[in-house]
């Protein structure tokens, strides 16, 4: 096939991946809604199906630009949404009933892919000089796992503070110090209080299950995003001359650095747990988020050609 057929060929699958990754996300949501197995079931399949053609919409760009296929945001999207649906089944073969959460993973790795497609994308072409380095291969790869990971334990966060609130409202009051009729009506308050207050949020797994997945991915995402940004250190030491500059890419990435090591800072130290820990996770979300799509495009730097 022609550069241009492997380009073609690499959209059309990207698009593929992204209608698969909606299907699957639909029947995963009818799964946590209506704990119908099946449903659960046809997703993964049609997960696994839509990461497949992310595959190929990744390898087919690389062969069509004769590089690694991570040299602008659009191809950079492609590759996010491989890392973050492959993290999520990695989580599914370990802890099978976390499987109806595909719902809340897919849908970001949707928007990503399809923001990259419509707003970022670049006909296939070779980088520009500035990238054209072999570093990219282990700076940009380190950067798209761990930024991704990252991201997926930040869902796990958001959830997380979904459920504990819905626990917290279900926990019931203390026990009166008469028994009898005034026991048996907290009794009835606090039945009431659960159906009005649980609903389908009671069919996420318990907090606790969703903090200790948000930390565990955190703890296994960490280390990759560090080992990028020295990776880019050294990168940049080879193509301007300096270790550091301070450049709004290493700015914000070190921020994004800063937030996350806090969190296992707290966890480890101070018992932070709960609450206090998944917002210091939403809050390095956030800025990994800024760090992609408003420094890459608004904001002036070195890194400005990463559109």
């Amino acid at each position: 096939m022609s550069p241009s057929d492997l380009a073609t060929t690499s959209d059309t699958l990207a698009w593929l991946a992204v209608l698969s990754y909606v299907v699957a996300a639909t029947l995963f949501g009818l799964e946590f809604a209506y704990r119908t197995r099946w449903f659960g079931a046809a997703g993964l399949t049609v997960t696994v199906a839509g990461l497949a053609a992310n595959l190929g919409a990744a390898v087919t760009r690389g062969l069509a630009v004769d590089r690694v296929p991570w040299g602008n945001m659009y191809e950079f999207s492609i590759i996010v949404g491989i890392i973050t649906v492959a993290g999520f089944l990695v989580w599914v073969a370990r802890k099978p009933e976390i499987r109806p959460l595909g719902v809340f993973v897919l849908l970001p790795a949707v928007l990503a892919m399809a923001l990259g497609g419509l707003v970022f994308r670049v006909p296939a072409g070779p980088l520009v000089p500035a990238l054209n380095s072999r570093w990219i291969v282990i700076h940009v790869a380190a950067a798209i796992t761990g930024s991704s990971v990252l991201c997926l334990a930040a869902v796990f966060s958001i959830l997380y503070l979904v459920k504990e609130r819905v626990e917290r409202r279900q926990r019931p009051p203390a026990p009166p110090l008469v028994a009898g009729a005034a026991q048996t009506a907290d009794r009835v308050e606090v039945d009431r209080a659960v159906a009005r207050h649980g609903g389908i949020w009671d069919r996420l797994p318990s907090a606790d299950t969703l903090d200790q997945l948000a930390y565990r991915t955190t703890a296994f995402g960490f280390p990759i995003w560090t080992f990028a940004i020295i990776a880019g250190a050294i990168w940049a030491q080879a193509a301007w001359g300096r270790y550091w500059g301070w450049d709004p890419k290493e700015t914000w990435s070190f921020i994004s650095w800063t937030v996350f090591a806090a969190y296992l800072h707290a966890r480890a130290t101070a018992g932070w747990r709960g609450r206090r820990a998944a917002w210091l996770a939403i809050i390095g979300l956030a800025t990994l988020l800024f760090n992609f799509y408003a420094v890459n495009t608004v904001i002036v730097g070195l890194h400005s050609y990463g559109g």
